[in-house]
């Protein structure tokens, strides 16, 4: 059964027909086209499709259209800009912590709200905020120390 839903992602309101008990992932890349979130486990333990809603980071995997009506929905397009990245986007490309990128959007999207949070964040408190996340290239420790960057930024 669907129905009407209307989502505010990265500023801007979309409209789309779904079943509200529809994941959260699949709107977002299947109704509005984005390419970030990425679908990596679908059961919200890797991380991969992380976005923020009202600020906080959820597994879109895992959260129905129900769940985020009325919310605002941030992707890693809302993040920066080509012309004005985040502090942590220029960390990743300082510390080339990316090989293959495929998980970066849930590291990205955990670590800004991380330090949203505590600007200034401790490699511990970086590591327990980041606990969790999955990536199967291994750039685990350039990726800590891109937050860390951005941390001391």
């Amino acid at each position: 059964m669907t129905e009407r839903i209307v989502l505010e992602v990265d500023g801007i309101s979309h409209a789309i027909d779904a079943d509200p008990a529809m994941p959260l992932l699949y709107a977002l890349r299947d109704d509005l086209g984005l390419n970030n979130p990425r679908f990596g486990c679908g059961l919200g333990q890797c991380g991969a499709c992380t976005v923020h809603v009202d600020g906080v980071p959820v597994r879109s995997c895992s959260r129905s259209l129900a769940e985020v009506k009325g919310t605002r929905i941030s992707t890693l397009a809302g993040l920066g800009t080509e012309a004005a990245p985040h502090k942590l986007q220029l960390a990743f490309m300082h510390e080339q912590a990316t090989q293959c990128g495929y998980c970066i959007n849930g590291w990205l999207m955990t670590a800004a709200a991380l330090l949203r949070e505590k600007p200034h964040a401790s490699e511990a408190e970086i590591r327990a905020g980041l606990a969790g996340l999955k990536c199967r290239c291994g750039s685990h420790l350039s990726i800590l120390r891109a937050v860390l960057r951005a941390a001391q930024a």
